[in-house]
């Protein structure tokens, strides 16, 4: 825990911050400001963790207003009536209340909540009830995964292996919400699992019906080539 002084001088280093973008990046990005006094149009809803690693318009290259960004401890989604609150009224929002026409579930390296699951003891799950109670909605993944893999082997591989997995899950709870599944009927909204590895920056998108990760590059090149035939 920090001392009292080093709490003080992040409080600080925070407001400077602050300073810093009320005279120095807002007058430069003023226009961009302005238009989004007046309303918000994102593209997608971007679903990551609250990792303080993960920065979801860093890594998109996106600007303030082109995504609507939820977060949460291990990126998770209960699937629909299972824990109707903030997550389920964000998804519900973003896709009839905003009309986003992608949802991005993004998992990462290192990931926190993923350690917990393989070793709840371990990573204190004892002492946070709320958490523990909270990640259930990854225990199927993490099913999925200690079957193939023994509780020794939990190291960085295993990992990310279980991260893998949990986006795939939350790819599937996902399609429990009612408003999704109106998108996906009318071909209206596309649904990605995403893992970026921090360590190297890469992002790769996972494929639900191989389950495998696929390189960025070859998505969009299929992605082309579908927006070219539908052009033609």
């Amino acid at each position: 825990m920090p001392t009292c002084s080093e709490a003080r001088s992040k409080l600080l280093s925070l407001l400077r911050g602050v300073e810093h973008f009320n005279t120095e990046i807002f007058p430069a990005k003023e226009a961009l400001f302005a238009s989004l006094a007046k309303g918000q149009a994102p593209g997608a809803l971007f679903i990551a963790c609250a990792d303080s690693r993960i920065n979801p318009n860093l890594i998109t290259q996106t600007e303030p207003g082109d995504l609507f960004i939820l977060r949460n401890i291990g990126n998770l989604v209960p699937a629909y009536g299972e824990m109707l609150g903030g997550v389920s009224s964000a998804i519900e929002y973003a896709v009839l209340g905003l009309g986003v026409s992608s949802i991005i579930v993004c998992g990462h390296s290192d990931c926190g909540a993923m350690k917990a699951l393989l070793e709840p003891e371990k990573n204190g799950l004892d002492k946070m009830p709320t958490v523990r109670s909270w990640l259930r909605n990854a225990e199927a993944a993490r099913a999925a995964t200690v079957n193939t893999l023994h509780s020794e082997d939990a190291g960085p591989a295993t990992v990310r292996c279980l991260a893998e997995q949990n986006v795939l899950l939350q790819l599937a709870h996902l399609r429990t919400h009612p408003a999704v599944a109106a998108g996906l009927a009318r071909n209206t909204l596309f649904l990605q699992g995403w893992f970026y590895d921090i360590g190297t920056g890469e992002i790769s998108v996972l494929d639900e019906q191989t389950r495998t990760s696929v390189p960025i590059s070859g998505v969009i090149e299929k992605l082309q080539e579908q927006t070219e035939q539908e052009t033609a």
